[in-house]
């Protein structure tokens, strides 16, 4: 399906809504070398972005959250866990219908029933990892692609 995808689905970019949700105190992490630039480029694969936020808790440096809004990220602060937060808004948005692609940047299984919401209502999903260190095969295997960044 992927390769259809690939060679068909880049006739509809134009109008597929991409959200990308970015679970940063699991992504942006001493071991991995996750760039924002990056992040963007592969929701842009997908389509047109529509949604693009970075959740971090009350912890996280300015120097992220000034990268991240130089990018063009939303930085959602939460004073705990982030990913609560990170699946409510993106099965929000999935089930409003602002977006036609769900991407989930993280390692979390936690989001595995955001992923499998979406695709129920028709929408892809696409998960990425921030490296193979502690990678959720679950939430790869939920997903309709499933990208891990060196």
């Amino acid at each position: 399906m992927d390769l259809l995808y690939r060679v068909f689905g880049r006739l509809s970019d134009r109008s597929t809504r991409v959200g990308i949700f970015v679970d940063g105190p699991n992504v942006f992490r001493e071991e991995f070398d996750v760039d924002l630039d990056d992040l963007r480029a592969l929701a842009r694969e997908e389509g047109v972005v529509a949604v693009a936020r970075v959740y971090v808790d009350e912890k996280a440096g300015s120097g992220l959250v000034q990268a991240a809004e130089a990018r063009g990220f939303e930085v959602v602060t939460t004073s705990g866990d982030v990913d609560v937060k990170l699946a409510v808004e993106a099965v929000e948005a999935a089930v409003a219908g602002r977006i036609d692609t769900v991407v989930v940047v993280s390692r979390d299984t936690d989001f595995k029933p955001a992923l499998e919401i979406a695709a129920e209502r028709g929408l892809r999903t696409v998960a990425v990892a921030p490296g193979t260190h502690g990678r959720s095969d679950a939430l790869r295997n939920a997903a309709h692609r499933e990208v891990t960044l060196d």
